[in-house]
């Protein structure tokens, strides 16, 4: 008797930037799904961008569970300010009244990325070799393994000298500590060997989601709400690109930060203030939406 297989579609999890309240807000509902019944850190490819390259590696190393238990158990900060890779308290409001004119000056996204390296160089250079070494040692502590999984996990980058969209993996030859902080580089560049690297938000969006072309099942998390600053002319937005993997065959939904999850973000995604209650409030969401998303995550 002959016998057919059907085999299961390939699905990609894109997890977003924003910021430590995004990261743990990322946390919050990756863990809230599981506790629904739906496990999203089973999926076939895991693309990172920023905090959520963060997340990316950091779900790869523990499970959902306890890294939420981690943020709701970490003391509340006195200083509530997120530390910049020069180790100083960054500043939310000034990183985006630079980068906006960055945006501004830019003809198109090439030309925004290398501009945004060119500055972003200048400022390593500024805050010397000791801040990328504590930005690195810092990267290192968040992770709960140093090393790249098993399945396959995609960082972003973007080549700070040439304005070339870089993805990380475990074949790059690039240490994950390194990955992740050039995907997370969102003041100075980070240097890998003789590179310099900035945060992957600059290849096209805090999500890149378009990086899950071929996938079946592809489910993004944006902390950010798909929201972008660029001109609508670029095309960055996500929902552009959910628009495109929808042409290209893929099935794709979304999770947005809800109003609860809004409330918890505040004003400074930047802020470690923020982790707790916004991870409190990405559980609850993902705990809510666990059950509606079943069917199209396992069909």
């Amino acid at each position: 008797m002959n016998t057919t297989s059907v085999s299961r579609p390939q699905r990609a999890l894109v997890l977003g930037g924003g910021g430590s309240a995004g990261n743990a807000w990322l946390i919050g509902v990756i863990a809230g799904l599981g506790d629904g019944g739906l496990d999203v850190t089973e999926a076939d490819l895991v693309i990172g961008t920023s905090a959520g390259a963060t997340a990316a590696a950091q779900i790869a190393g523990a499970s959902p569970t306890d890294l939420l238990a981690a943020i709701l158990d970490a003391p509340t900060p006195q200083r509530i300010d997120a530390v910049r890779p020069d180790g100083r308290a960054a500043s939310w409001r000034n990183h985006l009244e630079r980068t906006n004119a960055i945006i501004a000056a830019s003809a198109d996204l090439a030309d925004m990325r290398r501009r945004s390296g060119a500055d972003a160089i200048e400022l390593a250079a500024e805050a010397g070799d000791s801040a990328l070494v504590r930005w690195r040692e810092t990267v290192a502590a968040r992770l709960p393994s140093l090393e790249w999984p098993k399945h396959p996990v995609h960082l972003t980058a973007v080549d700070a000298d040439t304005g070339d969209p870089v993805v990380f993996d475990r074949n790059s030859g690039i240490d994950l500590v390194d990955a992740v902080a050039a995907s997370c580089a969102g003041g100075p560049a980070y240097r890998i060997g003789e590179r310099w690297y900035i945060d992957g938000g600059y290849r096209r969006s805090s999500e890149n989601a378009d990086l899950a072309g071929g996938h079946e099942r592809v489910l993004v998390l944006s902390p950010l709400g798909g929201r972008t600053r660029h001109p609508r002319s670029w095309r960055t937005d996500l929902a552009v690109q959910v628009d495109e993997l929808r042409v290209s065959g893929s099935s794709v939904e979304t999770i947005l930060p809800d109003a609860d999850s809004l409330a918890a973000f505040g004003d400074n995604m930047m802020s470690l203030a923020t982790r707790a209650p916004a991870a409190r409030a990405g559980y609850a969401q993902g705990q809510h939406v666990a059950g509606q998303l079943a069917g199209f995550w396992h069909r």
